[in-house]
């Protein structure tokens, strides 16, 4: 796609041919500031219309209610009953109305749905509780709404849904300091502090984002002092890539090295932060030779990187050095989120090669199938693609700010709502901790690569359908026999676990050990060795053994209490191999370039 071409700007007319001189634009197109006529203006539109919309293809949302209205007008049952319900549910409002003039009543009595918000004995008194009873019951016919209207498609029905609830949380009274009985008692006692320390907050928060610089609170969380800072050694660089190898800890250990491929849309350090939750600290310290990769921040020099560059220099380039620094034994390999989506295509890769250094495969929280990835497929249609496709094009890159709008929006209220009521309204800073640091320091995603994977994984779903080319050839993950050990998380909104579950049915290992955990995308991962807040359920299924659909599998599987490291890390143990001395810091070949975390992970 060529960059769109502008029109020459025209020298003024003079007075005399003034009347008949022709506009260099429309009205519209002068607001899109596009060319002037023709395939110019045609090539351009999608680009201007991102910039208005936020990145967000709105298209897809207006066909989604058009179907709804169109399939819901064309159901009288579906009508009626909804009809019946609006009845109830304002009935139930003038009830409640009647009595919290009365006396004091929480809004939670005699309600089908508790919103939690409104929880705070201060929401019993009169306006407010009528007010919160009144959002309650219209979330609840929200809901309600895009149920069962026959013909309607599932994906439109997601989207109205979501629509939705988005105005349902953004409509809610917990978030308006007039309506919010609790902001308005501490404006009083804090005779309007708490609104000027969030004023202060938001000049902050803007300037910061002005500036390009983090939130607030993450310079307590430095990299390299308090988070990435278990000790190493960086033994490869390339343009892709650096490698660490972590220091020894004890005067043994397994055989079979550990090689993490983490994902590259945020920094790797998720799985190495505070010493506390710090996966790779832990992994060194229960005896294994653990490697790990950083990947670069991409600018736009690095705009025509894909996917096959990701295998070629990224996996295939550490598993060069791990097996010069430690020979003659498979690697243990960790992919997690998009990076053990790309291990998973590379050991297939490798594995049509008849290539073995891969004797085990981990992946955390990674999809191999993308025909349900959950509720961030609603920002991935082919308009939207087209739109992002333009974005990515024209910066060679996409902002790690870009990506992170889409996320926000599943979790609104968590995400958005309350983080800003705390912040402007409240006058207080949410207490940063180190997963919050490292969401906030983002990286960027080369445009190719970027473009192959949602258009060939998320919107074509090649890799589970056997399409998917590595270097020109078809790859399929029947070819892996390595055995498997694959972690979904329960609430896990980026990769949902049932979707994840989708690799039993596509890799041909020999066995396959699927582990569900408590927690989301993030934090059900970073879970430290000892939770007591955490569960899991786990089963080991052999070739040839039956497979369970997600519901059989949950099912059977027994709830077990605490953090699935332990159990993850008696299965690397058992195919570790023997205990050795632990192997010298990198090799003739692959010597130490710097001590870890390395650069890459220092990249703006």
């Amino acid at each position: 796609m060529a960059e769109p071409s502008r029109s020459k700007p025209r020298k003024a007319p003079t007075k005399k041919r003034a009347a008949k001189a022709t506009p260099v634009a429309t009205p519209v197109a002068e607001l899109l500031d596009l060319p002037a006529t023709g395939a110019d203006r045609m090539s351009a539109l999608p680009e201007r219309a991102e910039q208005l919309s936020g990145g967000l293809d709105t298209s897809v949302f207006t066909n989604a209610w058009a179907d709804y209205w169109a399939k819901l007008l064309n159901s009288p049952a579906r009508q009626a009953a909804l009809v019946q319900q609006v009845m109830e549910l304002a009935n139930d409002t003038l009830a409640f109305a009647q009595r919290a003039a009365e006396q004091a009543i929480s809004p939670h009595e005699g309600a089908a749905v508790a919103d939690q918000r409104y929880a705070d004995p201060a929401w019993a008194q009169y306006p407010f509780n009528l007010l919160a009873r009144a959002h309650q019951n219209f979330t609840a016919y929200a809901h309600e709404a895009t149920r069962d209207v026959p013909g309607l498609d599932a994906k439109n029905r997601a989207l109205v849904d979501f629509s939705l609830r988005l105005m349902g949380d953004a409509t809610s009274p917990a978030n308006n300091l007039a309506t919010n009985p609790q902001l308005l008692a501490q404006t009083i006692a804090e005779n309007g502090a708490n609104l000027q320390r969030g004023w202060q907050h938001l000049l902050e928060d803007m300037d910061r984002q002005q500036k390009g610089l983090p939130a607030a609170g993450t310079e307590q969380f430095v990299v390299g002092e308090h988070v990435a800072c278990t000790p190493g050694q960086v033994v490869y660089r390339n343009a892709l890539i650096e490698l660490i190898q972590y220091s020894p800890t004890t005067p043994k250990v397994h055989r079979a090295p550990v090689l993490i491929v983490p994902a590259w849309i945020m920094k790797y350090y998720v799985l190495d932060l505070s010493a506390k939750n710090s996966l790779v600290r832990w992994l060194v310290a229960q005896g294994h030779t653990v490697f790990c990769v950083s990947w670069k921040n991409p600018t736009p020099e690095d705009r025509d990187l894909g996917m096959d560059d990701y295998v070629k220099l990224g996996l295939e380039g550490a598993l060069d050095a791990v097996g010069s620094i430690v020979p003659g034994t498979p690697v243990q390999a960790v992919g997690y989120c998009i990076g053990g989506t790309l291990l998973a295509i590379g050991a297939a890769a490798l594995a049509a090669r008849g290539d073995q250094r891969i004797g085990s495969l981990s992946l955390f929280a990674a999809q191999t199938d993308f025909s349900e990835p959950g509720e961030l497929s609603l920002f991935i249609s082919p308009g939207q693609l087209a739109m992002l496709d333009a974005q990515m094009y024209r910066q060679g890159v996409l902002e790690s700010s870009q990506m992170g709008g889409a996320f926000q929006l599943l979790r609104p209220q968590e995400l958005i709502f309350q983080p800003a009521v705390n912040a402007y309204l409240k006058g207080q800073r949410d207490g940063m901790v180190d997963l919050m640091a490292w969401n906030a320091d983002g990286t960027r995603m080369p445009w190719k690569m970027h473009s192959e994977y949602l258009h060939r994984l998320y919107l074509h779903n090649e890799l589970a359908n056997h399409r998917f080319p590595v270097a020109g050839k078809t790859v399929t993950l029947n070819d892996v026999r390595a055995p498997a050990f694959v972690v979904g998380t329960e609430t896990d909104h980026v990769a949902p676990w049932k979707s994840v579950y989708k690799a039993d049915r596509l890799l041909g290992s020999d066995s396959i050990t699927f582990l569900l955990t408590s927690g989301g995308h993030n934090a059900g991962i970073v879970s430290g060795p000892v939770h007591p807040k955490r569960h899991h359920r786990v089963r080991e299924r052999k070739a040839g053994e039956p497979q369970l659909t997600p519901g059989e599998w949950m099912a059977t599987m027994e709830k077990q209490p605490g953090s699935w490291w332990p159990v993850w890390e008696r299965w690397l143990a058992a195919r570790g191999g023997p205990m050795v001395k632990p192997p010298k810091m990198g090799s003739a070949t692959y010597p130490v370039v710097c001590a870890a975390p390395g650069t890459y992970v220092l990249q703006r």
